[in-house]
């Protein structure tokens, strides 16, 4: 219920910031003056957060009256934190924004438009699709740090000790499918008494919902609505989808199911959902591990991209300094750097030798055969600028869902009755 509540504040708070922040004169800070820049993320990780430390520092020494303060607020409680930040009397200077908020803060006017900070860089190395979400005319409100496919992250141990294929081994036989996963996936938990698959962040049944469902529903054909705002949620194709994955979690019992602690990276599951960024958290797992693309469907390979920018925000009281901080933090040195948890959007860089090694913990091979293969071909998330009334609205409806006896046609069904006014508006 905390969630619901919190993301029925979305529409009001937004509207109340556009509101608020349109009122406000423009200010800067002077060259002089000591200015601290509250920057807003959603990741704790050590290794993302020394990281970002670094290049702020680098700011930092160019500018020695700023000051970067990172501040961490959970994924789960990101957006409708944030919002109420921004009508409020302390708001951020700067942050990160994952993709399917982009429009709704953008149309909702508390984005700073950034097109002058970033002419300061080669500002056309951004690929056309990067920019989408993130373009109004000539202006621009966020810049791609991340440009991040989706990845199985699987524990390569377990697979041995079931006596099964591990995801690279059938890709390369061209037996990687969902239906596939789900059979091994029975194996590895009658073999290893394991469970075979976790959402991602073991968020898929709330936060990541859609993050659970998109990516199973576009492999067999449907989405969760198409370019012309038709949604496809009550189609064949994504019902067919949703009920293999509600047969994997009570029928086969091989998912992690709602309310498990069971986690992947404890190495209690097989399988997960990731992203690049998440391998730091296997820095010293204790099992051999591997990644590989997603399962392809009846409809082909599915390709799935989360994207996320860095922004800054109308309200801030230093909006020409933060606007100037995101598009140093963006530039080609600085996402060379951030290339090691978080794939770019600059297409020198995706295509540099620097990206393909990157990261220690993967091979140059798989980095340019999974990570920039599914970039290349992939498509980012749906989005629409109503998606935060949309999410309200789909996830009530899709709790219903996480029962042994749910009616999953029925109720796919009457979440797309419900969608489709909201995709109209």
């Amino acid at each position: 219920m905390k969630t619901r509540v919190s993301l029925a504040l979305i529409v009001l708070l937004i509207c109340s910031s556009l509101v608020w922040a349109g009122g406000q004169q423009e200010q800067s800070s002077s060259a002089d003056e000591e200015v601290t820049l509250r920057f807003t993320l959603w990741s704790g990780f050590d290794g993302h957060l020394n990281m970002l430390n670094e290049i702020a520092a680098k700011y930092t020494a160019k500018h020695p009256n700023v000051k970067v303060q990172l501040d961490t607020i959970p994924f789960s409680d990101y957006v409708s934190k944030v919002t109420i930040q921004l009508a409020g009397s302390n708001p951020p200077d700067c942050g990160w924004l994952v993709e399917n908020s982009g429009p709704s803060f953008i149309d909702a006017g508390v984005l700073s438009d950034l097109s002058n900070a970033a002419e300061q860089y080669d500002y056309d190395d951004f690929s056309d699709s990067a920019m989408t979400l993130w373009e109004r005319g000539d202006q621009v409100y966020g810049l791609p740090f991340s440009t991040s496919p989706f990845i199985m992250l699987y524990n390569a141990d377990l697979f041995t000790q079931a006596g099964v294929p591990n995801p690279n081994e059938l890709a390369a036989e061209g037996d990687w499918t969902w239906e596939k996963l789900r059979d091994i996936a029975k194996t590895i938990k009658e073999e290893t008494g394991v469970y075979a698959f976790q959402t991602m962040d073991g968020q898929g049944y709330d936060v990541r919902v859609w993050h659970t469902l998109i990516p199973i529903m576009r492999a067999y054909g449907a989405d969760a609505w198409d370019s012309n705002g038709n949604c496809q949620l009550d189609t064949p194709e994504a019902i067919e989808a949703v009920e293999l994955f509600h047969s994997m979690i009570y029928e086969d019992k091989s998912v992690v199911p709602p309310g498990s602690q069971s986690d992947f990276y404890a190495g209690n599951a097989a399988m997960t959902v990731g992203q690049i960024s998440r391998v730091g958290k296997l820095k010293d797992a204790s099992f051999d591990w591997g990644i590989a693309v997603m399962p392809k469907g009846p409809a082909g390979e599915a390709y799935v991209i989360g994207q996320a920018a860095v922004v800054a925000f109308k309200a801030s009281e230093n909006r020409e300094i933060a606007a100037d901080f995101v598009a140093f933090m963006t530039n080609k040195m600085n996402v060379k750097k951030m290339a090691e948890y978080f794939p770019p959007a600059r297409e020198s860089v995706l295509y540099d030798e620097a990206f393909l090694s990157a990261n220690a913990a993967i091979s140059k091979e798989q980095m340019r055969d999974v990570v920039a293969t599914s970039i290349e071909k992939g498509e980012v998330l749906s989005f629409h600028p109503n998606f935060p009334k949309i999410d309200l609205t789909a996830r009530a409806e899709f709790d219903t869902l996480w029962t042994a006896d749910a009616d999953v046609d029925a109720i796919m069904n009457r979440v797309a009755e419900k969608v489709q006014p909201l995709l109209n508006q």
